[in-house]
């Protein structure tokens, strides 16, 4: 993908926000029709709309028109069942994506433009993706010059299915649906970037529509008709068919939008189709869940802090929570570590080792349970139409502890293949009953603001092409650590910072640093330099990848430890470099660290001879790994004795015992929004995990701990711009760029699994992981 005009990330935000979506059931055949009195000009013209995805893996249609079983009297926008996107014809497939649309967390802008009038053949179709032209398609073909379209004829045209078969109903969200007759335009004209986060943002369009132009924004919901109307000054008003204005489940003018516009209208948690079992089976734009056998879902949002409400009504644990982060709920809630609250019909709220508070009123499937979880105070209370049933206190008893945030989930209770069927509110629609004060809804507007709201502040991904000469590589600010791999040859990972200078080291090897100040040298005002050829870095057919973080510059003296450091620390990204010399001997010496909260991870690195010793807090206090081996985590009382907000204390082994030896350690905390590093276990899969990040992953490592494995790195942006995520490097391993088969999707909000691999998804296998951010969830679109 290439961003159109890139220029525009400088642009002023807009400003501009949407009210309110319209909510397409597929469930309920819902669609919007519309005859066009007159053709119009079926050679050019642009659909541009913004499209939030419900069921996937199923054929869905955006747009289509019909007349006739030709290419000229056939055309759709739709995606397929492999969750392709494509433009088609009667016989032709125009179009097919080799990216797939599988996020259901957040919201996708599309604009298709045709102009078969345009000379050059491989320009008279253009597909764009937040911003970006798609340029990798699986199917590609070519009208001829000025072949015309079925769209602009004057017969039936359809949003939300095919209008030939009368099939293919989407299920989702949209809004912001505009049709430009007679013009082929870029998304430019109707969104742009923001100059703070740098996300694509919708805009008003201000140009002209032609005679079948129409504009869409679904606002006002006072009746179905009303829902159709067209604001585009032409009046070619659309007919809603199946849609329901009526309070209630099937409520489809809904708040869900892809703009912050207030608490109540935003981004809108969903149940989540990559997180649920193979009994669970979601509808309705994922808010109706019909399940079998213990079937278990959990929804979009991992909720940390605040006070939240949401309701749900039908069979089953309604509206419960867990606090599983990154895995999906057990299938049974007495399953050890399961960390579950759920009121159930039989009138109990149970949660993980067969516990309860029971004596509760029973309730059916007409009953409204609403859930309020209070995360300052631990709490989490049922009530049954709105009436307050019961309070469960994090921790307290044999109630789980739930404070390190908390999943809305489902699970239907019962062995049985009868289904249960619940349907969710999360406030995209008007709740039944009003929350307790205070409490709202969970949509991004009302997650917390995170402390960075654009990621490439701090860590930035680049890619370039070696010239063999002087070359000087833009990153967006002077980095402090500097990352470098070749991506189509097999060379050594390069390692540069800032306390070190031009001394590399190889990250996949043991060996000691090198002088290096022939062929790096940070720049002195964006990015770095590259003085001279080399093979690792700047070979004339080489392409190269490098990741950059920025910590505080030169570094100052530390010391807060036993031994004395220079630390360059910057404690907004969570990210500090150290350097110091161990003593001749010593017993549990402390480092400081400069980051002014415990570390989630460390890399320490002899800078002479030495493995790269490396520790996550996943693996407890004396836990361990390699980053150059594959050996899985081992745990020895003398390597990683414990971290504070000021230090970490290194042991008695051997390693650290290497007579005044120096060292570099390269030290990591979480930052909400930013930076995670978690872990999972793999079941061996194409469903694997969904593991919850809280942002739109940049850079995911992973490793397995309980056996042998590589470290495998996920190479997101640029590199790999869309899903399925294929391109992949090791951190221990020299090793060209590989092309791995649909390896897992990054998200909107995370990053799901989707291979048995042994380095990412073996069953029963145990992974840590380490990812950074390109936005917070708050901000981002789908992926």
């Amino acid at each position: 993908m290439s961003v159109v005009n890139a220029g525009l990330m400088l642009s002023a935000p807009s400003g501009y926000t949407i009210d309110r979506s319209l909510r397409f059931r597929s469930s309920a055949s819902a669609y919007l029709s519309r005859t066009p009195a007159s053709a119009g000009n079926r050679k050019t013209w642009t659909w541009s709309g913004w499209v939030k995805r419900g069921a996937l893996g199923v054929l869905q249609t955006l747009f289509s028109a019909y007349n006739s079983n030709t290419d000229s009297g056939y055309t759709e926008i739709r995606f397929l069942s492999a969750d392709t996107l494509v433009l088609s014809g009667y016989a032709t497939n125009w179009r097919i994506t080799t990216q797939v649309f599988r996020d259901s967390s957040a919201w996708y802008h599309i604009v298709v433009s045709l102009d078969t009038t345009n000379a050059t053949a491989a320009n008279r179709i253009k597909i764009y993706l937040n911003g970006s032209e798609i340029t990798a398609f699986g199917t590609s073909n070519n009208p001829a010059l000025n072949d015309d379209f079925a769209i602009n004829l004057n017969a039936a045209h359809s949003i939300g299915r095919v209008q030939a078969t009368a099939t293919q109903y989407f299920d989702g969200y949209m809004t912001e649906v505009n049709f430009i007759d007679g013009q082929a335009l870029d998304p430019t004209y109707f969104g742009e970037y923001n100059e703070d986060t740098g996300v694509w943002q919708p805009i008003k369009y201000t140009g002209t529509y032609g005679t079948n132009g129409f504009y869409l924004k679904f606002s006002d919901n006072s009746t179905t008709t009303t829902l159709g109307y067209d604001y585009s000054g032409n009046s070619n008003n659309f007919t809603a068919n199946n849609v329901s204005v009526t309070s209630g489940a099937t409520y489809d003018s809904m708040t869900d939008v892809p703009t912050l516009t207030s608490e109540d209208a935003a981004n809108y948690a969903v149940m989540n189709p990559l997180a649920k079992d193979g009994g669970t089976t979601l509808s309705d734009a994922n808010l109706k869940i019909s399940s079998v056998n213990y079937g278990n879902n959990t929804a979009t949002m991992f909720l940390t802090n605040g006070k939240w409400y949401w309701e749900a009504q039908g069979d089953g644990y309604v509206g419960a929570v867990c606090g599983q982060e990154g895995q999906n709920w057990s299938t049974s809630l007495s399953a050890t570590g399961s960390k579950s609250i759920g009121y159930y019909i039989n009138g109990t709220v149970y949660w993980d080792g067969g516990n309860n508070g029971g004596g509760l009123s029973t309730y059916g499937t007409s009953d409204v349970i609403g859930v309020a979880v209070d995360m300052a105070a631990g709490t989490v209370a049922f009530y049954k139409n709105g009436s307050l049933e019961y309070t469960a206190t994090f921790g307290s008893g044999t109630v789980p502890d739930l404070s390190a945030g908390v999943f809305p989930c489902y699970n239907n209770g019962s062995s049985s293949s009868t289904a249960k069927v619940v349907t969710f509110n999360f406030g995209q629609r008007p709740f039944a009953y009003t929350p307790p004060a205070g409490f709202k809804s969970l949509n991004t507007y009302n997650l917390p603001d995170s402390t960075i709201e654009d990621g490439s502040a701090y860590f930035n991904t680049v890619t370039y092409a070696g010239t063999g000469s002087s070359l000087s590589i833009p990153v967006g600010f002077i980095p402090d650590f500097t990352w470098i791999k070749r991506r189509n040859a097999s060379n050594n990972h390069q390692a540069f910072d800032v306390l070190r200078g031009s001394n590399v080291l190889v990250p996949n090897e043991t060996g000691a640093e090198s002088d290096y100040s022939l062929y790096f040298d940070f720049s002195s005002s964006d990015g770095f330099d590259l003085p001279n050829a080399s093979v690792n870095m700047n070979n004339s057919s080489g392409t190269y990848v490098a990741w950059n973080w920025k910590a505080n510059g030169s570094g100052v003296s530390n010391t807060d430890g036993s031994i004395t450091s220079t630390v360059s620390a910057n404690t907004t990204a969570g990210f500090s470099i150290s350097t110091f010399t161990t003593p001749s001997s010593f017993t549990n010496a402390t480092v400081g660290h400069g980051l002014g909260v415990a570390p989630s991870m460390l890399i320490v690195r002899r800078r002479t001879t030495g493995d790269w010793i490396t520790w996550h807090q996943s693996l407890g206090a004396n836990g361990y790994l390699t980053l150059n081996t594959t050996s899985a985590s081992a745990s020895n009382s003398g390597s990683f004795n414990g971290t504070s907000s000021t230090t970490w204390t290194m042991g008695s082994s051997a390693w650290w015992q290497a007579s005044a030896s120096d060292w570099i350690c390269y030290a990591f905390a979480e930052v909400e929004g930013y930076s995670k590093f978690g872990s999972y276990t793999g079941n061996g899969s194409t469903n694997g995990a969904f593991v919850y990040l809280g942002f739109r992953p940049r850079l995911i490592l992973i490793k397995r701990t309980n056996s042998t494995g590589n470290w495998q790195m996920w190479e997101l942006n640029p590199v790999g711009t869309y899903n399925v995520v294929n391109n992949l490097l090791y951190a221990n391993l020299a090793n060209a760029e590989t092309s791995a088969s649909a390896t897992g999707d990054a998200l909107s909000n995370g990053f799901k699994l989707r291979q048995p691999d042994n380095d990412n998804n073996a069953s029963g296998g145990t992974y840590i992981y380490m990812a950074f951010a390109e936005n917070p969830f708050k901000n981002s679109l789908a992926r």
